[in-house]
């Protein structure tokens, strides 16, 4: 059985993204950047929502994205990822499958097969989607030391409670501190 994890950067107050989907308040240092590289080579399926997908496309496969940081690129245009939505018509960037069908339907079948862990990046709807149905085996967020006053909440949306527990911890030097987390059992 597959796995579903969720890899997302977070503001302190819980946002993913500030309005208009801006990004750039995260910060990507020297040791961040490592430890991105080195989960890029971890050969996770990637997952995403059309807003996303269409972001990391328009960079990760470009000459800047593999100029800024080439392990990440490399490792980000070689994984399988899975494109969710209705509205696309094609998903380009190398090895992408574009599904139409239902998200929860779909990721639930996709979890009892055989295959590498699957990774969701970004893409807060899928997130609060799956994590209303009760799918996702870990949250692994970087906390920025950042704070807006508004954006979209990493967990936007969802009606039931969520009780996780803390399996793992690092800070970067930065400020910046990973976590993951596991839902905790009923």
């Amino acid at each position: 059985m597959r796995t579903l994890n969720v890899f997302n950067f977070i503001t302190l107050n819980g946002f993913f993204q500030a309005p208009g989907g801006d990004i750039s308040w995260h910060r990507h240092d020297g040791e961040v950047s490592k430890f991105s590289d080195e989960n890029s080579q971890r050969g996770s399926t990637l997952l995403f929502g059309r807003v996303t997908y269409q972001m990391m496309a328009a960079f990760w496969p470009t000459e800047m994205g593999k100029q800024r940081a080439p392990v990440t690129a490399d490792g980000m245009n070689k994984s399988e990822k899975i494109v969710f939505s209705k509205t696309l018509k094609k998903a380009d960037w190398q090895n992408t499958t574009l599904i139409k069908d239902d998200l929860v339907t779909t990721v639930r079948r996709l979890k009892t097969q055989e295959g590498s862990p699957m990774t969701i990046l970004g893409s807060g709807s899928i997130v609060s989607q799956l994590t209303e149905a009760g799918l996702i085996d870990t949250y692994s967020f970087l906390i920025d030391p950042v704070a807006l006053g508004d954006g979209t909440p990493v967990f936007k949306g969802i009606t039931n409670k969520l009780d996780l527990e803390l399996t793992s911890s690092h800070v970067f030097k930065s400020g910046i501190i990973h976590v993951t987390y596991t839902p905790l059992k009923s």
